[in-house]
């Protein structure tokens, strides 16, 4: 709750951060490829790689950067299926209880609070498309709490990208 106009530490965490122009050639280079020594990155920005150090762990500090992961293939790993799912809810109090139980589904990669139809949509990655059905019929559709659900099944991923760094 804000209080005389004073945003809440909350509203605060959401706020852009300042970054200056070697900030933002270091972001270009490290969102790029993560595995980039950072001697390298201090070749390309002039400066020396404590330097560089020192300014990830800030960027770090400050939420700019959320961590680095290595990011494994789905289709190499055999889930060949992408679905999205749109989520009804019988009621908007049974949120809370509908987002644990998906995150017991291992295959519900993602979840996300929506405006519009939907309360909740998902990304569901499945070997095939018996076994996104399965999910479906088995795992989704007991959930209390769900009222209805909406698939719709991803052809093709033609990118996916970083915000821009300007």
């Amino acid at each position: 709750m804000k209080k005389n106009n004073i945003e809440s530490e909350e509203d605060f965490k959401e706020q852009a951060v300042q970054i200056d122009d070697l900030d933002r050639k270091i972001l270009k280079l490290i969102t790029n490829n993560a595995r980039v020594p950072f001697l390298e990155v201090a070749r390309e920005c002039g400066v020396s790689g404590a330097a560089i150090h020192q300014r990830v762990q800030r960027l770090i500090s400050m939420g700019v950067v959320t961590g680095s992961e290595f990011i494994v293939s789905p289709s190499r790993m055999g889930y060949n299926t992408t679905a999205f799912m749109g989520i009804y809810l019988e009621k908007t109090s049974f949120d809370k209880k509908v987002l644990k139980q998906l995150k017991d589904i291992p295959e519900v990669v993602e979840c996300h609070h929506t405006t519009g139809q939907y309360a909740i949509f998902i990304k569901i990655q499945t070997k095939t498309n018996k076994h996104l059905m399965k999910i479906i019929d088995t795992d989704l559709q007991a959930i209390d709490g769900i009222a209805r659900t909406e698939t719709f099944i991803s052809l093709e991923q033609d990118f996916k990208r970083q915000i821009p760094i300007k």
